[in-house]
C-alpha cells in the first residue's frame, strides 16, 4: 500500500506546521506529502520550506480549494489518497486503523472517520451564537475530504472535485461517490480534528456557500440517477438463438 498525502493549502502559515507534524507523527507514515499552494499571499512558502526534505510542494495561481486538491492528485504516486487540510490535524493512527480496514475489506474503495471541532478561543462568540447548528457538536461523522483515505481507482471512478465549487466541493464529491456506487465504510474512531478560526473557510462562510450549493448538488444527482436509469432500462434482452451461441 503506498499512501500519498495531499494538503492544499491558502494563506496557511499559521497551523500548517501542525498539520504537517500530524501528518510524519503516523504510526504508519504516508509514502509521499503533497503540498498544494494555492497563491498565498503570506508566510506559507517559509514553513513549508522547513519540511523541504519530506514534501513535495507545489505552487499555482489561486484557484480554489478543488483545484488545489486536483493538482495535488495528478502529481501523486500512491495507490491510496489521503488528505488532510492546513489547518486540520489527524490523529497518529489516523492511517493504519483505515489501512486495516482495506485489508480486511479488499471490496473497500473508500474509508472515512468521525471527525471532533476544536474553536480557537477567537471565535468564543461566534461558537456561543451558533449553539445547536451541527458545526458545534464536538463529534460529527466526517463526510469531509480530511477523513478520508481512498483507492485511487475510486477517484479515477468519480472523477475530480469541481472546481467551480469554492464550498462543498467535498459534499458534491461524496454525493457523486453515492451515485456511482463506489463501497464506502465510515468508522466509529475519531481520527481527524477539524480546526475552526477566524481566517479558515469554514465556520460561518462554508455554512452559507454550501446551502447556496447544495441545491444544485441535489439536482444534478437526481439528473445522474434518471439517466442511469434510464441507461439500464434501454438495455435490450438477448434473443434466445443469441444466448445459445454465448454459451
Amino acid at each position: 500500500m503506498i499512501i500519498s498525502c495531499v494538503i492544499p493549502v491558502y494563506n496557511g502559515e499559521r497551523f500548517l506546521g501542525e498539520a504537517l507534524d500530524s501528518v510524519f507523527a503516523q504510526t504508519l507514515p504516508p509514502a509521499e506529502v503533497i503540498v498544494v499552494d494555492d497563491g498565498s499571499t503570506d508566510n506559507t512558502a517559509v514553513v513549508a520550506a522547513r519540511y523541504a526534505d519530506r514534501i513535495t510542494y507545489v505552487r499555482q495561481e489561486n484557484a480554489g480549494p478543488a483545484a488545489a486538491r486536483n493538482r495535488g492528485v495528478r502529481s501523486a504516486r500512491g495507490d491510496f489518497i489521503a488528505f488532510l487540510d492546513a489547518d486540520d490535524f489527524w490523529h497518529p493512527e489516523k492511517l493504519a486503523r483505515q489501512a486495516a480496514r482495506f485489508a480486511a475489506r479488499p471490496e473497500l474503495e473508500i474509508s472515512i472517520t468521525h471527525q471532533s471541532t476544536f474553536w480557537e478561543p477567537e471565535l468564543d462568540d461566534r461558537r456561543r451564537a451558533m449553539q445547536g447548528h451541527a458545526l458545534t457538536k464536538e463529534v460529527l461523522p466526517g463526510y469531509v475530504l480530511q477523513t478520508m483515505l481512498a483507492r485511487r481507482r475510486a477517484l479515477a471512478k468519480v472523477g475530480e472535485f469541481n472546481p467551480e465549487l469554492r464550498f462543498g466541493e467535498d459534499t458534491d464529491w461524496f454525493i457523486r461517490a453515492q451515485d456511482a456506487g463506489v463501497p464506502l465504510e465510515l468508522l466509529p474512531d475519531v481520527l481527524v480534528t477539524r480546526r475552526f478560526h477566524k481566517n479558515n473557510l469554514t465556520w460561518q462562510r462554508e455554512a452559507d456557500g454550501l446551502h447556496n450549493n447544495l441545491l444544485d448538488m441535489i439536482q444534478h444527482s437526481l439528473k445522474r440517477r434518471r439517466r442511469n436509469a434510464s441507461d439500464t432500462n434501454t438495455v435490450q434482452p438477448e434473443s434466445q438463438d443469441d444466448e445459445r451461441t454465448t454459451r
